[in-house]
């Protein structure tokens, strides 16, 4: 299985992979030069992970991911892509914006398919962007609406692909945990990308979810660790966001006691964020985006070291943290 590269490994700097949505243009234009420089920079400082989708941008970002590991030993490096959205051309889209988030012209829309069929033809299309002939990992991308359609056929024909050795694992990556549950239970796969509900801001699927991950032996890479913004910055705004909203004055006032919290013990919202989820064993890696060459520096950098044992504690003691959250 592709993941199990990071299996039993404490130090979670070569758990961490990069997220390609900036590199897509979400919601702000990144040039090509600068979507390869981000990449750069990652390998530089040891990433060796890296998740993309057509969804983000259009194909952007697995076009410009693709173009900048193109001269990296492939055996070096595990990529992820996704599948659930065909992108179809449409020329009368050339005139405005994407409408779903992404700094770029809508000259294709995405259209939902879970079927077997648009799987294949999906991944087909991904590995041409990429310039690849394979990749490790597939996930089954935000099937909220398509449950059926999704664990009777899209799973099943990534299962064949896996058997085929065509693909090396196969996911499914969604930002609730219950359906993901569903998944573990009634499919057969390997690991689940997770998006936003297991952070240092809240840990709904810590009761349920993530020990059956564990029993099942399935994976689980976290994704949105600052929850979409809340906690990626130590001075929290008053603009911040949360799950791609204007997030709520409560969530706003938890961050900042959180961040507190934090600075008592010599660290940052944004690093105490990077680190808690390693503490549960069945996360085995996270996905962080980054749009420029210094957050990716900043992110590897505040992974060098674990904030002292004492923030979690007070954190718990404080009802800022689920009292039975493992430490990382």
């Amino acid at each position: 299985m592709a993941t199990d590269q990071v299996a039993g490994d404490k130090n979670p700097l070569p758990r961490l992979g990069l997220g390609t949505s900036p590199l897509g243009n979400l919601y702000t234009e990144v040039t090509d030069s600068q979507a390869r420089a981000v990449v750069d920079a990652a390998w530089e400082a040891g990433v060796r992970s890296f998740d993309t989708a057509p969804h983000y941008g259009l194909g952007l970002a697995e076009r410009r991911l693709g173009a900048a590991l193109a001269d990296r030993p492939r055996a070096e490096f595990v990529l992820s892509t996704k599948v659930g959205r065909l992108l179809v051309p449409d020329p009368a889209g050339a005139g405005r914006r994407d409408d779903d988030g992404f700094a770029v012209p809508a000259t294709q829309r995405r259209v939902w398919d879970f079927s077997a069929a648009g799987v294949l033809r999906s991944l087909e299309s991904s590995l041409e962007r990429l310039g690849l002939d394979r990749v490790d990992v597939v996930y089954v991308h935000d099937p909220d609406d398509h449950w059926d359609q999704a664990v009777g056929e899209a799973v099943p024909a990534l299962v064949e692909l896996r058997e085929q050795g065509v693909i090396g694992a196969v996911g499914v990556g969604m930002n609730q945990w219950r359906m993901p549950a569903r998944f573990v239970r009634e499919s057969d796969v390997d690991v689940v990308m997770l998006a936003g509900r297991y952070t240092l801001l809240e840990q709904p699927a810590l009761a349920e979810f993530l020990p059956l991950c564990a029993e099942r032996g399935v994976d689980v890479v976290v994704a949105g660790v600052f929850n979409s913004g809340l906690l990626a910055q130590h001075e929290v705004p008053d603009d911040a966001t949360h799950d791609y909203r204007a997030a709520p004055a409560d969530l706003i006032d938890r961050a900042r006691r959180i961040a507190a919290v934090c600075a008592r013990h010599g660290t940052t919202l944004p690093a105490a964020a990077l680190w808690f989820p390693f503490g549960h064993p069945a996360v085995t890696g996270a996905v962080v985006g980054a749009r420029t060459e210094a957050e990716i520096r900043a992110n590897v950098a505040a992974l060098t070291a674990p904030p002292p044992l004492g923030l979690w504690a007070e954190l718990r003691g404080e009802g800022l943290l689920a009292a039975d959250a493992p430490a990382p």
